[in-house]
């Protein structure tokens, strides 16, 4: 979503339905070298060129939605649920270990966890897993020092389901979302934000936005753009129209969403990307031929005034 500074600081993201399944080794080694050849985007804020005197922004939702609830079992088999966690910052991080930008991730979200384990938890949620032996490897190799749990389809659909790896969920002490970032972040960031719901000086400041569908699907309607939908063609009545049809009609790609949550959802989806750019030009289209087809208003035969006097009639 968004990043320091306002941009998407993101190198690396795997789109599960899109995804062949790739040997996790060959994954990670696809990563690590991704991640030499664009390293600028991954290096500390401080390093990077910008203008003198711009402050880098963090942004987090204006009126948060409460985090879903959901218990779990973690590798250790420790039952728990997020609730437990209320107090805390949490930073739920969907990834699979076969993911390589997950597993590229993962030694600075150990760091992180060590240095603000008192005030902040992380909790991994696997994906995608056919072999619990194999994660458990991956947890021991790595030395994860926070808990992972298997995510069930059911915890997956109610944080919206997971499109693309990893995806990382920051909610608040009080529970509820404040952001949502897909794909591999710079780790300054996360630390950033974890340090500004703590109350703790950061070199950043800190804005709000309306969540529009970016972190939870179910308010797409709010929506004014939505990614691969040109409508700058259209007045902003057209734009209005377009967008409620697009709300109200469900994608036939199998989702079982409406056009506008698909599109956000699935970018790449070109079932509801063509079915959008049909509405738009049905749209402009029909308010056009609206406009041709319906005639002119007749005019209005001005008033007599009140002193004409009477038509005479012939004898």
């Amino acid at each position: 979503m968004f990043g320091l500074a306002g941009a998407r600081d993101y190198v690396l993201l795997v789109r599960m339905s899109r995804l062949a399944r790739v040997p996790r080794r060959v994954w990670y080694v696809a990563a690590m070298c991704a991640l030499a050849a664009t390293g600028l985007a991954l290096l500390p804020l401080e390093s990077r060129s910008r203008p003198s005197g711009q402050t880098p922004i963090i942004q987090f939702v204006r009126d948060p939605d409460p985090a879903p609830d959901f218990k779990a079992t973690d590798l250790e088999g420790h039952e728990f649920d997020l609730g437990k966690y209320k107090g805390k910052v949490v930073l739920l991080n969907f990834w699979a270990t076969w993911c390589g930008p997950c597993r590229a991730e993962i030694p600075d979200l150990i760091q992180l966890q060590s240095v603000y384990k008192d005030q902040m938890q992380i909790i991994g949620m696997a994906v995608d897993v056919d072999d619990e032996n194999d994660l458990r490897a991956v947890v021991k190799d790595e030395g994860i020092n926070y808990p992972v749990a298997i995510a069930s389809s059911q915890v997956r659909w109610a944080y919206g389901g997971i499109s693309a790896l990893p995806t990382v969920f920051v909610i608040n002490q009080d529970n509820k979302v404040v952001q949502k970032h897909v794909g591999l972040f710079n780790p300054l960031l996360y630390e950033t934000e974890v340090r500004a719901l703590l109350n703790m000086p950061v070199n950043a400041r800190v804005e709000t936005f309306e969540d529009r569908g970016e972190i939870f699907l179910k308010h797409a309607d709010r929506a004014t753009r939505l990614p691969g939908v040109d409508t700058s063609k259209l007045t902003p009545e057209q734009q209005l129209a377009a967008l409620r049809k697009l709300n109200q009609e469900t994608c036939t790609c199998g989702c079982k969403m409406t056009l506008a949550q698909c599109r956000i959802y699935d970018p790449p989806c070109q079932i509801s990307k063509q079915r959008a750019a049909e509405i738009v030009k049905e749209v402009a289209v029909g308010t056009h031929e609206k406009d041709k087809t319906e005639p002119p208003a007749a005019p209005t035969a001005p008033a007599a005034p009140a002193n004409t006097p009477a038509t005479k009639t012939g004898r």
